[in-house]
């Protein structure tokens, strides 16, 4: 099973467990992620269902290609980072 791992940084602010799923698609797996836990989805997507723009995710060690439909396939043993930018100066 594909496996999302939420970033400290984002865990901070709201309970993020990492989470197993059969999902094929990062935007499938994404909503079962936000079925357990319906806060997370403020954090990580926008008003209109896309990343927010300081949430980057990586899966199996490449940046996701499309940041509003979020289609990027997933591996059975896929590694799925979620983590919230730091900015600052």
């Amino acid at each position: 099973m594909a496996r999302l791992v939420f970033t400290q940084q984002l865990a901070r602010f709201v309970a993020a467990p990492q989470f197993d799923t059969g999902a094929v698609q990062l935007r499938t797996a994404l909503e079962e992620a936000f079925d357990n836990n319906p806060l997370l989805r403020g954090y990580v997507l926008d008003d209109q269902g896309g990343l927010r723009e300081n949430v980057v995710i990586f899966i199996d060690g490449r940046r996701c290609t499309d940041r509003r439909r979020l289609d990027d396939p997933l591996q059975p043993a896929s590694m799925v980072y979620v983590l919230q930018a730091l900015s600052g100066g």
